[in-house]
This record gives C-alpha cells, structure tokens and sequence, in this order.
C-alpha cells in the first residue's frame, strides 16, 4: 500500500487538455464530437472560469492520464481573455493546446442562417456585425492558438478527420507537421505557421506531356525536385523547419502547419510538399502531405 503523503503525484504521461474554441459556425460541435469518439471526457459550452475546476474533477474520479476537450466560446464574457493565462498558471502538468476553428465571413453567415439562429453578439444589429465582434475578441486566443483548423472548404468528414490527424494519438508527445500545398490563386491558408513560394522553380504546366499530370506523378516529381535550384531550397528550408519545431515544442506547440505554394496548387508545390515531407519523416519528425487544391483545376 501507498502511503498518502497529501503531495501531488507525478503523472509520467499526463493526459491532454484540449480547448476547443474559435468562430460561431466553424464546427465546434463537429471537433468535439471527434474528440469524444478519440477517448476525450468532453464538456461543451464551458464558462472559461470553470475549465480548471472541471480538470480537478476529472483527474479526481477518473485520473490524470485521462485526455479532455472543453468547449469555450466567445459567451465565455470577460474571463475568455484570460484563458490561456489561466491554463498555464493552474495546469502545468496537462498537455494543454488550444484549437481554433475558422472560416471565412459569407460561409458563416450561411451556416448561421441555415441554423436558423442568432450569432450571440449580433444584439440588435446584422449577423454579420455580430461576426466582426466575434473576431476582435478572439483575436487574442487564435494567435496563441496551436491548431488552427480553417473549416471553410470542409465538409464534416473532413474537419473530423483533420481533427483525428491532430489529436487521434493523445499519447504522443512529439512535433506533428503537415505540409500543405496550395495555389496561390485561390488564396494562401489562413492555418500556415510557415509558408514558401515554389514559383521560382519552371512550371510543368508549359510541358505538354506534364501539363495534365500533377505532383504526384513521378515525371513531373522529378522535373521539379531534381533541379539544382530546387535541391539548394530543400537543403536550406529543412533546417528551417527543424528549427522552428525545435522552438515550438519548448514552447509547448506541438503542431506546424507548413504551406507549399504554386500557381494552381497542381504542379509544382505539390512534388515540393511531398518531398519535404519525405524528408522529415526520414529526420523522425511526424509528417504529412495534403493537398487542398489538387483537382480544382
């Protein structure tokens, strides 16, 4: 038997804490309902106050290892601000993270009014003031936040399976990166903590034997990676990453977004994206490759 010293016991893996917060309409309830199926205890639409209560409880019947996600919202009043000091201050040994559901204004308003519901800061003016409100007041805790999931182009399939990739291994303690290409002229990622431009490098799209086929296939692959000029950016670039993922994970960031632009998001970033993924899985980093705009052309 165990004496009890009244001393916090030592957790060697402690259990993650997840808040989960961001815009009216982006998918909160969706991200939860994910996090519940992954092994979350999971409570929706907590007053910020009592987050560190609900951790106490928690760790108190069901124990420390326990992962948990809690749903914050902007209703949360003047204790919203202070989340993340809150946090830091009084759970220094949860795996804390804060993910941050966005979306552009026109696909808000059109989930709102679909929902048939009032934005809570609207009061007696439009929905779309009630959204500008919204987002100067989570101005503050989107920039603090380690996962920013952009729900605009999502369906909920995929905004749970974004949510899985993120935290569907609670136990693991190390940097996950995606690395994401996209073209430039259907807007950059909101979510990219990093972002370089591949349009130095010759586009396959004025090769006609390439131009219909993507960064996937291994001749365009070879044609753009294996230039010197492109060689000398991965050579430069992976230390980048490396070292920025060594800063966010003494930081406490676990999460890095890096986007991999092009004209089109079909040539170019795609063969890049790959290959810098490639190359950080070989350097033990968790990696990914996605492509958001594959196929839109």
């Amino acid at each position: 038997m165990t004496e009890d010293t009244g001393e916090i016991p030592v957790v060697s893996d402690p259990g993650e804490l997840v808040v989960v917060t961001g815009m009216t309409g982006a998918g909160r309830s969706t991200a939860a309902k994910e996090l519940e199926d992954l092994g979350f205890f999971v409570v929706d639409n907590l007053p910020p106050e009592l987050v560190t209560e609900v951790v106490r409880l928690v760790d108190e019947k069901m124990g420390r290892a326990q992962p948990i996600a809690v749903v914050v919202d902007v209703r949360g009043g003047t204790e919203f601000g202070s989340l993340r000091e809150q946090i830091t201050l009084h759970l220094p040994t949860r795996r804390a993270s804060v993910l941050f559901l966005e979306a552009d204004d026109d696909i808000l308003v059109r989930r709102q009014e679909a929902a048939r519901r009032p934005h809570p800061l609207q009061g007696g003016g439009r929905l779309l003031d009630g959204i500008h409100r919204e987002r100067e007041v989570m101005t503050q805790l989107r920039g603090d936040a380690e996962v920013v999931i952009d729900t605009t182009p999502l369906n909920v399939h995929q905004l749970k399976d974004k949510v899985a990739a993120a935290y569907g291994s609670p136990e693991a303690v190390g940097l996950k990166v995606t690395v994401v290409s996209f073209g430039f002229k259907y807007g950059v990622p909101v979510d990219a903590d990093l972002l370089a431009d591949m349009r130095f490098l010759p586009n396959p799209f004025w090769v006609p034997e390439l131009k219909e086929l993507t960064g996937q296939d291994p001749s365009v692959a070879a044609f753009v990676k294996e230039r010197v000029d492109a060689q000398a950016f991965l050579e430069r670039y992976l230390p980048v990453i490396e070292t920025v993922g060594e800063g966010y994970l003494r930081e406490g960031k676990r999460f890095m977004t890096v986007a991999i632009g092009c004209t089109g998001g079909k040539h170019r970033s795609v063969a890049m994206s790959e290959e810098i993924a490639s190359r950080l899985r070989a350097l033990g980093i968790d990696a990914e490759a996605t492509h958001r705009d594959l196929g839109r052309e």
